[in-house]
């Protein structure tokens, strides 16, 4: 029988698919259960089918107004502790230096608990593990925990993805999970008519909140996927991904489409998708870079002052590449 391993990814899209290579080489050699927010179980069937999902939505990943104690779902706190507890795992572990995943892991009672500590968390932890090089993607993260446990995970640029859809079209999406990594929706609108001269076939797709921005400027077709499953429907007919720093980009990247993607707050060489061919726009600078989110001005202007035409040339250059695979898309001459 195998060992019982658990692993506690409680926050965003993109951090849950960066994790997909450990996900799948645990679960080789570990019976997996992993706890995460509920769209973890739409990956599930796609990415890592062996793995056992436990969703939660833990109150302390709100962006805002996470510590008003009186609205936290206490007994939905205390039922997943009696349930992890009660599965009496060997191995428990997160990927996360953060103090409240490392308590979660103490309350489980795991035997063996792995991670990186922060603020006196090693006394959670039966192993604490040091962090990488604070200039290294997170995704190294998971491949020192992949050591720890004797797991063979590829480098980044040797992570095994599938190919691009054949013929399929550019995918814009102007969304991401805050508002200050959304580039202008004007800078938007006006690349995908650009792409559209050019008799590019383009799909634009949208958070909820943008939907009726988009129908007001004459998009009829924009689409809203309401889940992960209706964006990976969209991924499987996309050959190349534009958007921002977000979770849907390296959502991208796993679907085996390549990205132009559009940072701000944050970093690429902590957070760029993991795909070989994605290319990467660093926003402009600031001196509050990174800010993991909490922007200081009125609007980002780190975004703000990313201009168009740098935007339009990543986007040729990504367009009119040779994949390695010596297929190619159709772009019009």
């Amino acid at each position: 029988m195998k060992p019982k391993l658990l692993i506690v990814e409680l926050w965003g899209l993109g951090d849950l698919v960066l994790a997909t290579p450990f996900l799948r080489a645990a679960a080789e050699k570990f019976a997996v259960t992993l706890v995460a927010k509920p769209y973890a179980q739409d990956l599930q069937a796609r990415f890592w089918p062996g793995v056992n999902v436990r969703p939660f939505v833990a109150p302390w990943t709100a962006f805002k107004g996470k510590y008003v104690l009186h609205r936290w779902p206490w007994f939905g706190l205390f039922a997943l502790q009696r349930e992890l507890r009660a599965a009496k795992f060997d191995v428990a572990l997160s990927a996360r230096w953060d103090p409240r995943d490392h308590f979660l892991l103490w309350l489980t009672g795991a035997r063996t608990r792995l991670g990186f500590p922060r603020l006196g968390t090693q006394f959670s932890l039966t192993r604490p593990l040091a962090k990488p090089d604070p200039r290294d993607h997170r995704y190294e993260y998971w491949r020192v925990l992949g050591r720890t446990l004797d797991l063979a995970l590829p480098a980044r640029e040797a992570i095994p993805l599938p190919t691009p859809h054949p013929g399929g079209a550019v995918l814009v999406h102007s969304g991401a999970g805050q508002t200050v990594r959304v580039w202008s929706l004007e800078h938007y609108r006006n690349l995908v008519a650009r792409l559209r001269e050019n008799r590019q076939p383009v799909v634009v797709a949208c958070d909820a909140d943008q939907r009726d921005w988009w129908l007001r400027t004459g998009e009829p077709d924009v689409a809203t996927p309401h889940s992960v499953g209706e964006l990976l429907a969209l991924l499987d007919r996309a050959a190349v991904f534009i958007g921002n720093d977000s979770g849907p980009g390296h959502l991208a990247a796993f679907c085996g489409v390549p990205s132009v993607s559009l940072f701000g707050p944050q970093l690429p060489e902590w957070f760029a998708p993991l795909h070989p061919e994605t290319i990467c726009l660093e926003g402009k600078p600031c001196p509050y870079k990174p800010c993991s989110d909490y922007c200081r001005f009125a609007a980002p202007i780190c975004l703000r002052n990313l201009p168009e035409a740098e935007v339009w040339a990543a986007c040729e250059k990504l367009l009119h590449r040779q994949p390695n695979d010596k297929s190619r898309i159709a772009v019009a001459g």
